[in-house]
């Protein structure tokens, strides 16, 4: 986008992980931000020879707070993997800073805690995810009050049409194949197990405020349609575009404007037909689940998801099944017992909960084998 739009962007300040210090130390020479961030202290030490004069490098979850606090920053883009981005993202709201959001573990793991706070201090929250996005294209075309329901579109990943009996025989290669996205590997997975939906539909909860039992997910293969409204008089109303990302992040870092790019154009005449499906819930529980956790109480999604990055990384490392990435989570959420999320450290300490929680229930299921 800022290559795209050189005119509008200004790349402020940059912050990571750190887990591809390659690819970060490209991007700083290129967009030559005035300050750069890591979470991982090594990623620092790798960076810290080859960076560009007058780059300031900062460490640590404190650096990633500055980051988001910095004075010539008008627009925040929360975009780390999984909790950790979740500091950065509260400082900025608490700044009054808008802030377009892809971590939807956010919204997951302290939704009422951030959607408040950017209320309280007038700081608008944006989302980046081509679904949410979809949805709030899709809404500006009526009033709250005459909204039906929201349907999420799911591609049913790699394995929608797999025999259900063999999915403990999926290697981690092949839970990597997305069918239509290209991403990273711990989003890929969630989306192999439609945990991703199960995130997005409580995201999707705090971002647009329509309840649980009003959000739906169908399943599109050709990931062509991004999501729908349902209005109180019978008609919806549908987003479409590639199955790109740069138009989800245009929009959300354009908005309320809109503005003209040169990226490929959907071709209606060549989609050919497009296939929507009702979701199975005995193939894909993980939607299920995160309805359970949405309803159990505030702290049970923050547990949840924590259960559920811890699962994804112990698959991708070879230690579970591919079916035992939601059983993980499943079980988490049975032995939670809902408390209130009052503060951001309420939200980590049920954050941490859930992972120390997922490690043993994982060893249990290590030792059963």
């Amino acid at each position: 986008m800022v290559r795209h739009h050189p005119e509008r962007f200004e790349l402020v300040a940059l912050g990571a992980l750190g887990s591809r210090p390659a690819e970060l130390l490209a991007a700083a020479r290129e967009f030559r931000p005035q300050a750069l961030a890591v979470a991982d202290p090594a990623a620092a030490e790798a960076l810290r020879p080859d960076l560009p004069a007058g780059i300031r490098l900062g460490v640590g979850e404190a650096a990633l707070v500055e980051l988001a606090l910095h004075p010539d920053v008008d627009r925040v883009v929360g975009a780390m993997v999984g909790a950790a981005g979740l500091r950065p993202v509260h400082a900025a709201l608490a700044a009054g800073r808008p802030v377009a959001l892809a971590n939807k573990e956010s919204l997951v793991v302290a939704g009422r805690l951030l959607t408040e706070i950017a209320r309280r201090n007038g700081a608008e929250i944006l989302p980046i995810d081509s679904e949410h996005v979809a949805l709030h294209q899709a809404l500006r075309s009526g009033r709250p009050e005459e909204v039906r329901r929201l349907a999420l579109t799911a591609s049913g990943g790699p394995f929608l049409r797999r025999d259900r009996a063999t999915f403990d025989r999926i290697t981690k290669e092949e839970a990597l194949r997305h069918p239509t996205w290209s991403m990273g590997a711990k989003i890929t997975i969630d989306s192999a197990t439609l945990v991703n939906k199960g995130l997005e539909l409580i995201e999707a909860h705090w971002l647009f405020g329509v309840p649980a039992e009003r959000i739906d997910v169908v399943v599109h293969p050709q990931s062509i349609v991004h999501s729908f409204v349902e209005w109180c008089d019978g008609s919806w109303i549908a987003q479409l575009a590639p199955n790109d990302m740069i138009f989800p992040i245009q929009y959300a870092l354009s908005y309320p404007e809109r503005w003209p790019n040169s990226f490929a154009r959907l071709d209606p005449s060549a989609l050919g037909t497009l296939e929507f499906l009702p979701l199975d819930d005995e193939r894909f529980p993980a939607v299920a689940l995160a309805r359970q956790a949405l309803a159990s109480g505030e702290s049970a999604p923050a547990a949840w998801n924590a259960a559920n990055e811890v699962a994804v990384h112990a698959f991708l490392a070879g230690r579970i099944s591919f079916p035992s990435i939601v059983e993980v989570s499943r079980r988490v959420l049975d032995a939670h017992r809902p408390g209130a999320v009052a503060h951001l450290d309420d939200a980590l300490e049920w954050d941490g909960w859930g992972r120390r929680e997922a490690e043993r229930v994982i060893a249990t299921l290590a030792s059963a084998r």
